[in-house]
């Protein structure tokens, strides 16, 4: 089938144009939010194809993926289709709601003709989601390989915008790990780290994805100092590259890691002592990460996610 979609979140979309389908990718002057097209920094497959915009109205489409609000707008404006109604739709919820323990109602929680669909199951509880029917397809990500080496004794963690996302990101959390133990941040705008943490001068990183791969893959351990937000992926690829993970037990990380890949836990100094132990065990560390790598290939692995994608997208065209 030939399914639209808004290249929103990369690593996401990196896994769901994997499929057998042909996947419409709108692209704008200059790339823009509204239309990226294909990633510039992933070698897609060739079944992912740009049409420009202006363009889309010709385009034959089976199904469209929305993954915000705008999106139906844009599908209206462009092709004159109207969401569940012209043409089949369903919408990824990747994020929890904005405000922890508030009945958020859903963009499209007042619809019953646009499948809903969340990539945990803690999403799906945490959402007001009204009268749309709801589905739950879990992450997959692109297997990077066995890569972990764990051979340079420092931590590393995945957070883009850590300053601006303070909070919600545990950036607070981060700085006391790093007040402790070798820690490396890697992500959009960790520079600005360093003004609150000058230690940090030289371990801050933005690196495209297969840089970051290596880079995760060599250090002894990843941290995942998350509050309030959805399953990062950065979680999920670090895991199926073989590291042990150190997360805190919010939203969806208790259920996604289990006790033989790491610890989850609310207790900080839990975690650092845990990162004390293994920067000098290294063997320990090793085996936490093989565990780690087989829940995340069980769990989280490509096969999965696509079989549960066609399912879906065939009980939504049928």
């Amino acid at each position: 089938m030939r399914v639209l979609l808004w290249h929103v979140h990369g690593s996401w979309t990196t896994a769901f144009v994997q499929g057998p389908d042909t996947y419409v990718l709108p692209v704008v002057p200059g790339r823009g939010p509204d239309g990226r097209g294909r990633a510039q920094t992933w070698d897609w497959p060739a079944s992912a194809v740009e049409v420009p915009a202006d363009r889309l109205r010709d385009e034959q489409v089976d199904v469209v993926v929305l993954q915000r609000p705008r999106d139906a707008e844009l599908l209206r404006a462009w092709t004159g289709l109207r969401a569940g109604t012209d043409v089949p739709a369903v919408y990824v919820e990747h994020n929890t709601p904005r405000v922890p323990g508030d009945a958020t109602w859903h963009p499209v929680g007042l619809r019953d003709d646009v499948v809903l669909v969340h990539v945990t199951p803690f999403n799906a509880l945490a959402w007001n989601n009204g009268r749309a029917p709801v589905v739950v397809v879990e992450h997959g990500v692109v297997d990077p390989g066995a890569r972990y080496t764990g051979g340079r004794a420092t931590l590393a963690a995945a957070v883009n915008e850590p300053v601006r996302r303070w909070w919600v990101a545990g950036t607070d959390v981060l700085l006391r790990v790093a007040a402790a133990v070798p820690l490396e941040v890697h992500g959009m705008g960790t520079d600005q780290l360093v003004a609150h943490a000058p230690h940090l001068a030289g371990r801050v990183h933005d690196l495209d994805q297969d840089a970051l791969h290596d880079a995760l893959a060599t250090s002894r351990a990843y941290v995942h100092p998350f509050r309030w937000t959805s399953l990062g992926l950065s979680l999920v690829e670090a895991m199926t590259l073989g590291s042990p993970v150190l997360a805190l037990a919010t939203t969806a990380a208790p259920e996604a890691v289990p006790a033989s890949a790491g610890l989850v836990t609310s207790d900080v100094d839990a975690l650092v002592a845990t990162a004390r132990r293994w920067l000098h065990d290294p063997d320990e560390a090793r085996e936490r990460g093989a565990a780690a790598r087989a829940h995340a290939l069980a769990h989280f692995g490509l096969e999965r996610f696509l079989t549960d994608w066609q399912h879906l997208l065939k009980e939504v065209t049928r």
